[in-house]
Parts: C-alpha cells; structure tokens; sequence
C-alpha cells in the first residue's frame, strides 16, 4: 500500500503518521518500533540518533540529531553528504536505536557520526526530484559504456545524491574487475563523483524486488537485512526433494527461508535414535529411508523388496539393543499408519418441511397446454378458410385447346353454379373472370338458379360445398378432371354456332 492510496499529496490521512505510511508499503525496509510509546523521564538521557533511510529503504544510516527540532518517523530531513548534502526520511527514533546500534557494534557518542542539517524545505526536495530523474538514463548509459569495453560486469542500479555532486553505481560481477577507465569515462560523461560498489545476487534481487513463491514480497526487499548462508543440509533435514528449480530463489541461489524452520527440525531430530542408518532382522539387513518427525517413524526397506516399512523409535531402539547382544528378531513389526478414524456417513435426505403436492402445478401445466392447442387450432381453421379460394384458382383448368373445347366446356358449366351459393356467403363469385378465358369478346350470361337432376359428373359437388362451410380444407376439388376422363365427350352437333354450350331447359 502506498501513500496515494490512503491519502492525498503524499500524506497519509489515516495511519496519522505524519505523511510515513507504517504498514511497510512505503518503505522496503520498513522497522515497526514497538518502543514509540515508552515514556520519557530524562530527555537528557534520551537517544539522540536516528536512522535515515534513502532511496525508499533500500539504503540506510544513522545521524546525530544535533538540531532542536523533535523528529518523527517518516519526516523529510537534510543530512550531511560527501561532499554536500542528501535528503532522507526518518525509519526509527528513539530507545529501538539504540538497541539497533548494539547490535551492529557502533558507537552511539562516535564523534565522527555524521549529523542532521535541518528539516528538508521545498527547495531541497526540488533538487532531490530532479536528480532522482536522472537515474534511469544514467543506468543505459552505463550499461551501454561498460559493454562497451568488455568489462564482464552487470551495473544493477545507480544512485545520485540529492544534490547531484555524487553517484554510486552497484555492480555484480564473479570476478575482480579493472574499471579504472570505466570510472574516468563516468566522471567525465556524468559531471559528478563517481563510487562504484559491488554487490552479490541476493543484494540485487532486495534491490530490484519482486514476488516470491509464496506469493508475499520477497523476504530480503521487505525486512531480511542480514543474508546467511544456506546450503542443501538444511533441505535433507527437513526431507525435502533436492530440486534445484524448487529451491533455487529469484536471485539464483537457494532460497533463504529453508534456514527459518532448520532449528525447529534439529530440536526435534534429538529424539531418534543414532546409528540407525541399518538394522539386521531374519530377511536381511533394512536400510533406513527416512524420518518423520510429525509422526516419529522411521522408514526402513528390506533389500528383497520395494516395500517401506515404518517403524516406531521404541521398537527400532529395541532392534538396536538386540542386534548388539546378536539375537536377530524374525520381523520388523511394523506399524499401521493407516488412520483409525471412522469414515464420515453422509446424512441421507431428510424432508423437514413435509410432502409438498405438486398436482395444483400439473393441473396449471394441463391448462396452458389445452389453451395453447387451441389457439393454435384456431390459427390453422382461419387460414384454411381463404385457402379454398386461391386454390380453385389455381386448379381451373387451363384454355382448351382446340380439340378438347367440348370436353372442357361441360365442367365449366357445372362449377359456374357454385358462385352463387358463395356469393351468398360473402365471398366473390368466381363465374365473372371465367368468360373472359372461354371467349373472345363475349358477354357472359346471367345465372339463373336452376333445379337440375343430379349426373354423374355432377356428384361430389355437395361435399366440397359442406366443407367449404365448415370451414375446412375440401379434398375433392381435382374431381372434376377426374370427370373430365370418365364422361365421354359430347358431340359437337349440340353447341351452338359461336361455340357457346346451349341452354338446358328450365325445370
């Protein structure tokens, strides 16, 4: 978290730290001091030291504070530089300093102990800001300089002091490096004083920072100052795989924290037995494979078999004793690690509301389905009701050629008397448009409603007339073709002089 997240213009507004973020955000190297609140008798007695941190943390020294002024964590100081000044923010005050300088082995009343110039003013920041700018460049082009001249060496980061008479480049390199002419081609490119000063892999990774596999920061840009070596024991005594790519941290080496939980694994290895990489039973000579301090077994396996058999501390210890009086046991009796706690039931579906009847829901199902089979019906009756017309449009036969006029007249004839009955009805009589197709230029003559007897190409019509009411599809408007084939054709002494067929007699 950093200070524009719980606040605005760089001051914290809720921590009320005075513009120092306390939760270790802020600065890499944050120092809780859990000794801010103890009172006071003497101030004279008091610790004049402080500890300053640059850089954000990854820097930090200790100042006399010889001014009046009562500093407190995260204030902006000016202090004494080499050759000038360097601005800082205040980590720790207090009796935590004083415990701190114990610890390294400085002197708290050292004469030459730099001191603090006064509270940063405007100005000073001003200057620090515009330096700080020049870092990124500075870096590519020492970068760029170095390789230049074939220096096998990496320049990780450059720091400038705050008021620009100073840099410091830190550099890893294996081996030792002549960069005598690298520093003149430095002072010369940069302006300033150039201290160049070397650093290992675990120092660069504090420095650059990064997520670890944990998922937290890494330990080293965060609170580890100190960097202890560690080695592959520590991963065999807490019976850990070595894998070197699980081991191995960001900076390349093993990972620091495989020395964090390494006492608690010695403290608790004291209670097995020693010299018991082997031990003879009946079978053969079992070779111990490992240790299990959560569970105090110890594995052993016969040489005849891939089995591992794990053993308590007593009985092992017992085996020992027997071994060394030369009786040799016929087992190993092993013990069962299997776990003797019984399987979890699953409680079995239990209605604690009661029977729910669900038949008020099918009887709501059954009436959305009848009413929707309904509509649906109702839909397909009006459609087929203006079908009909369009079909008997569509199934007219066509202009009689000049050889099956006759034949096509006589059904014409019987099909003009239905438009009568359906001009009853509403609909429009169909016998209008037929004498246009028929004749050429002839009127068609007037319909008189006429009691004819029922013929044999006449029967069927009663049918289609009855559907056609009801509504529904008629299935026999193609009959009269099928007529047209079984009446034979009337001679043509019948029709009249223009072709017209002649009038029947009224009844």
């Amino acid at each position: 978290m950093g200070c524009s997240s719980c606040g605005t213009g760089g001051k914290v507004a809720g921590c009320k730290s005075n513009g120092g973020c306390s939760t270790g955000g802020c600065n890499r190297m944050n120092v809780f001091d859990w000794l801010v609140n103890l009172p006071i008798n003497d101030e004279d007695s008091a610790c004049k030291v402080i500890e300053v941190a640059f850089n954000n943390g990854s820097r930090k020294d200790y100042f006399r504070n010889s001014t009046v002024h009562n500093l407190e964590k995260g204030d902006q100081v000016t202090v004494e530089g080499i050759s000038g000044f360097d601005v800082g923010s205040v980590s720790v005050t207090g009796e935590i300093v004083r415990l701190q300088l114990k610890k390294k082995g400085l002197n708290e009343f050292e004469p030459e102990m730099k001191k603090v110039l006064r509270r940063s003013s405007d100005k000073d920041l001003e200057v620090q800001a515009q330096n700080k700018a020049r870092e990124k460049e500075a870096l590519i082009q020492s970068r760029a300089i170095a390789k230049q001249l074939n220096l096998a060496m990496k320049v990780s980061e450059v720091e400038i002091q705050a008021d620009g008479r100073k840099a410091t480049f830190f550099y890893i390199a294996d081996d030792r490096v002549d960069f005598r002419e690298l520093i003149k081609i430095y002072a010369r490119e940069f302006k300033l004083k150039v201290e160049m000063r070397q650093i290992g892999a675990r120092q660069e990774a504090a420095k650059v920072g990064g997520i670890g596999s944990c998922g937290r920061e890494l330990c080293c840009s965060t609170w580890l100052s100190d960097f202890k070596s560690v080695n592959t024991t520590a991963a065999r005594y807490q019976n850990l795989s070595i894998n070197q790519s699980k081991l191995s941290g960001q900076c390349g080496r093993l990972k620091c924290c495989l020395n964090y939980e390494l006492d608690t694994y010695l403290d608790a290895l004291q209670s097995f037995p020693e010299n018991a990489e082997s031990i003879q039973v009946a079978k053969g000579y079992a070779n111990l494979i490992k240790k299990d301090i959560f569970k105090n077994l110890m594995w052993y396996m016969l040489p005849d078999s891939n089995k591992q058999y794990p053993l308590s501390i007593e009985r092992v210890r017992k085996i020992k004793q027997l071994n060394a009086q030369g009786i040799i046991p016929d087992e190993l009796e092993p013990v069962d690690v299997t776990t003797n706690k019984p399987k979890e039931v699953e409680p079995e579906f239990v209605d604690v509301v009661g029977q729910i009847s669900l038949r008020s829901l099918e009887k709501a199902e059954k009436k959305k389905r009848h009413q929707g089979k309904d509509q649906k019906g109702g839909q397909q009756k009006g459609g087929q009701q203006q079908k009909p017309a369009q079909q008997l449009r569509q199934q007219q036969p066509q202009k009689p050629q000049q050889g099956q006029q006759g034949q096509a007249q006589k059904p014409q004839q019987q099909q003009g008397q239905r438009p009568q009955q359906q001009s009853q009805q509403g609909q429009k009589p169909q016998q209008q448009q037929r004498p246009q197709q028929q004749g050429q230029g002839q009127k068609p003559q007037p319909n008189k409603p006429q009691q004819q007897k029922p013929q044999q190409g006449q029967q069927g019509q009663k049918p289609q007339q009855t559907n056609q009411q009801n509504g529904q599809r008629p299935q026999q408007q193609q009959r009269p073709q099928n007529q047209q084939r079984n009446n034979p054709p009337r001679p043509q002494q019948q029709q009249g002089n223009d072709g017209t067929p002649p009038q029947q007699p009224q009844a």
